[in-house]
């Protein structure tokens, strides 16, 4: 389950820096500052599960 959540975790990066660049190609502030939350989200899930990693081992 742990390989699961870590690869929706770089989705949820990779989405959000898609949004934040065609925010910014479009000039729409309010989509690249939404691609820029969900990439906050995705490093944020990211750190949950090093930690879960870290408390396995």
């Amino acid at each position: 389950m742990a390989a699961d959540d870590k690869i929706d975790n770089k989705a949820d990066k990779l989405k959000g820096k898609v949004k934040e660049t065609a925010g910014t190609v479009q000039g729409d502030e309010e989509l690249r500052h939404e691609g820029k939350a969900d990439q906050t989200k995705g490093d944020i899930k990211q750190a949950g599960e090093k930690i879960k990693d870290a408390f396995k081992s």
